[in-house]
């Protein structure tokens, strides 16, 4: 498939057939997506597979909370999650909310479900002094994680990057075994689609790239 093609029809797909992922073809995947950039070059990612039925629905099960959560912010018209507006709900209205199975639906039917982490003692946290929320330690695992969703576009598979059981990461932490100094960065299902969109909406260009400053002037094709 063409770069740009492959780029433009990824899709978050979230709903998959019967049809399993050989391991033969995700070990491919795997395999051309390790080389994405990551800070310093030192490649602190691991990946964990999963097959077993039981541990995927473990893994959805802990994400029912944040589901709640999601839903009851939606709602009342707040952007769930976001840490520069503090949310106006009570702990007790979230928990009062009905979690929608649907939202955690794609965890448990994947043919495969992979848990990134990152090791956090490899990582430059460039931002770990600004008094906010930090993001920089993504750039050393989020280009691997969308590696493996333009393979997987590539082969004919497909899958989307969920954060919601991350909320819970000490408990994926103790079912997985995984090491303290690792932090837990998206949890990816994939499976063969039920379709593949071809038409993506986006924003435009000139609505997302400005000149020289935040203010400036659209950026155009000219």
């Amino acid at each position: 498939m063409e770069l740009f093609e492959a780029m433009r029809t990824t899709f978050a797909a979230r709903e998959y057939t019967d049809e399993p992922l050989p391991d033969s073809v995700l070990y491919e995947i795997l395999d051309n997506a390790r080389f994405a950039p990551s800070g310093g070059n030192r490649q602190g990612v691991k990946v964990v597979v999963i097959r077993d039925e039981e541990t995927r629905n473990q893994i959805a099960d802990l994400s029912l909370p944040m589901v709640k959560r999601y839903l009851a912010q939606t709602r009342i018209g707040e952007a769930p999650f976001n840490s520069a507006v503090p949310t106006k709900l009570t702990s007790a209205q979230i928990a009062e909310t009905t979690a929608s199975p649907g939202m955690t639906q794609a965890l448990r039917t994947a043919s495969a479900l992979l848990v990134f982490t990152v090791d956090l003692k490899v990582v430059a946290s460039m931002d770990q002094y600004l008094d906010r929320v930090g993001i920089v330690s993504g750039a050393s695992v989020y280009p691997f994680v969308w590696n493996v969703l333009l393979a997987a576009r590539q082969a004919g598979f497909g899958g989307t990057i969920t954060t919601l059981a991350i909320a819970a990461e000490p408990e994926i932490k103790e079912i997985l075994n995984i090491p303290d100094d690792f932090a837990i960065c998206a949890v990816v299902p994939l499976g063969k689609p039920v379709k593949q969109l071809t038409r993506l909406r986006r924003r435009p260009v000139d609505e997302i790239a400005v000149r020289e400053n935040f203010d400036g002037p659209a950026f155009r094709k000219g």
